[in-house]
């Protein structure tokens, strides 16, 4: 059996794009599986808006989400799931026609659809339930339940998924999560209080949710004289040097229990979270030892600058270096991406770059298209010397589209995610 989860959702209708983003990226740096948003609003113009704001959030946060959306033809599931979401949730009260809906299951893959149903409005037992999965639904969130034994028969004996949106005032979360076809808890009660506490309580209640536990004690670990730990941190995404700080017992345990990067200061003899003062903190994704035991490697979600001088990482002076070519292909891809990025916001007088941008998506396109059959006639040559080259030239005019469009190779790589 897979972990339980705990799912903060967002009600989005008449809400500010800027709260919903925040709050969204609060809960994916503090301990939250997912996060559900939605907005069930009928009018085009709000849902385009809930859209937009929903691709703003996907850039930022690294948990799976899901988008709860009035849907009244294809093409708006589609734009749903196209902003990088797993699932589609439509309500049942809201069901589209039979055609569109037809359209919509045929097209999608059942673990991408979910129905969200009003068990007060209509009560559902497994028969009901296993209809919407024969339709083709992988989910059901069920809201507005009572924790009843007609309820518990119920999803006990169903073939779909089960999720449970509930604001947690009459109903006991570690209740709800013992179901065994339960998966998740989708709520709003977390909204000012510590998800990793409640997982911590859950965990001593024997139910299996993901929190940071160390497989090794610390005891195990090679202490310096001084009974500290020295600790690395990287960026976990670009996998940048931030900083090197220095861990004792209570400081480690803290940052297991926190999902937030504290340290022990030696000048200052007491432990320090790391952005506590500047908010620029340090969000746990993984904790590595090395093969001593003697140092921790910590891979974060930085906020702001790591270092105390402003800048991203402490490590920006240089002492010696030696010309060398850099090969790595995520690193060469983004600095070519940035170098093209900044002659569209900085024109240079016969840039080739800039005529195209200049002569704009038509011509754009034109060489893409160009590009691609080249890629296609070198193929068919013995000697593949031909091939990289017209490859790098189709890279090239690819992310001049990508500027053009307004992508980045963080949507690239995500989406690429997402297909997984």
């Amino acid at each position: 059996m897979s972990q339980k989860k705990l799912i903060p959702f967002i009600n989005a209708e008449n809400e500010m794009a800027g709260s919903i983003i925040k709050l969204a990226d609060r809960y994916s740096c503090e301990g939250a599986d997912g996060l559900y948003l939605y907005n069930f609003s009928g009018d085009e113009k709000s849902r385009e808006e809930f859209l937009a704001t929903v691709r703003q959030i996907e850039k930022m946060i690294d948990i799976p989400f899901y988008v709860g959306i009035y849907v009244n033809r294809f093409e708006d599931a589609k734009k749903a799931l196209y902003t990088g979401a797993s699932k589609v949730v439509i309500r049942k009260a809201l069901m589209p026609e039979e055609k569109e809906i037809t359209e919509i299951l045929s097209r999608f893959d059942r673990d991408k659809l979910a129905v969200e149903i009003d068990m007060r409005a209509d009560f559902q037992n497994a028969q009901q339930l296993d209809a919407f999965y024969e339709m083709g639904f992988g989910t059901a969130v069920l809201k507005h339940i009572d924790t009843t034994k007609s309820f518990s028969d119920a999803i006990a004996d169903t073939k779909i998924g089960v999720l449970i949106r509930d604001g947690l005032i009459r109903n006991d979360l570690a209740e709800l999560l013992s179901y065994q076809t339960v998966q998740a808890v989708m709520t709003n009660y977390f909204e000012e209080k510590d998800i990793f506490k409640a997982k911590r309580s859950l965990k001593s209640q024997g139910i299996d949710v993901e929190v940071f536990d160390s497989c090794i004690d610390f005891s195990d670990f090679k202490l310096q004289e001084n009974g500290l730990i020295p600790v690395i941190v990287q960026d976990y995404r670009t996998d940048e040097v931030l900083m090197l700080a220095y861990m004792n017992e209570k400081s480690f345990e803290m940052t297991l229990r926190t999902g937030k990067m504290t340290y022990y200061s030696r000048s200052r003899q007491e432990l320090w979270v790391k952005g506590e003062t500047s908010g620029h903190y340090q969000y746990v994704k993984a904790l590595m030892i090395d093969c001593d035991n003697d140092t921790i490697l910590a891979k974060v979600r930085q906020l702001g600058a790591a270092c105390h001088t402003g800048k991203h990482t402490c490590f920006f002076k240089e002492l010696a270096k030696k010309d060398y070519v850099t090969t790595n292909p995520l690193t060469v891809l983004k600095e070519d991406y940035d170098t093209i990025i900044n002659r569209k916001n900085n024109p240079k007088e016969g840039s080739y770059t800039n005529y195209l941008f200049d002569k704009g998506i038509d011509k754009i396109l034109k060489k893409c298209g160009e590009e691609a059959t080249e890629i296609v006639i070198a193929a068919k040559n013995p000697d593949a010397e031909e091939l990289k080259y017209e490859i790098a030239d189709f890279l090239y005019h690819m992310m001049v589209l990508m500027a053009e469009c307004d992508l980045d190779w963080d949507d690239i790589t995500k989406e690429l995610v997402n297909r997984r």
